[in-house]
């Protein structure tokens, strides 16, 4: 995955018009399915908790499929971007600890993924105004230069591949 600048203005837009979006479609599809279900399948004094639950779980699956099919519109660029991001990132703290020992021992490929874990979150900080834990994270983004620095290693490009994360 290439680390890419986006528009945080389009982005917040975007990402807020998103989650409204399937916000209504979540409610208005199971308040349906449930009524459907209700109708068909109950009495008005039965208890109607499964057929609720039925269609909660209807407005899950419909929206799932429906933002899959649309994932690569336009206008989700963005979020999707981002989506992706963190569910990297994620990846990346799951195995932060044999991660940061590898650094330790000046590995390059552990670096590398360092390095894309800290300008990553630092792009996802700038876009969710994240001050709060900036500062640290900078300090982390200069000892990681300074010890790629020492170790002759140049990384410019802020790119990687997933494959190198199943090494740890």
């Amino acid at each position: 995955m290439q680390l890419t600048e986006i528009d945080k203005t389009r982005y917040d837009r975007h990402l807020k018009i998103v989650f409204a979006g399937i916000a209504i479609a979540l409610l208005v599809i199971s308040l349906a399915a449930s009524t459907l279900f209700i109708q068909l399948f109950s009495t008005a004094q039965a208890p109607h908790f499964w057929h609720n639950l039925a269609g909660v779980a209807v407005a899950v699956i419909v929206v799932v499929l429906v933002m899959g099919k649309i994932r690569e519109h336009p206008y989700l660029t963005e979020v999707v971007y981002v989506w992706d991001l963190k569910q990297l990132l994620n990846k990346i703290q799951r195995k932060q600890r044999a991660i940061e020992a590898r650094v330790e021992a000046n590995d390059r490929t552990a670096m590398i993924i360092l390095n894309f874990q800290y300008q990553g979150s630092k792009q996802l900080y700038q876009l969710d105004d994240n001050t709060i834990t900036m500062d640290d994270l900078l300090i982390k983004i200069q000892h990681l230069d300074k010890r790629m620095d020492a170790a002759g290693l140049n990384i410019t490009s802020v790119n990687l591949e997933p494959a190198l994360i199943e090494q740890f």
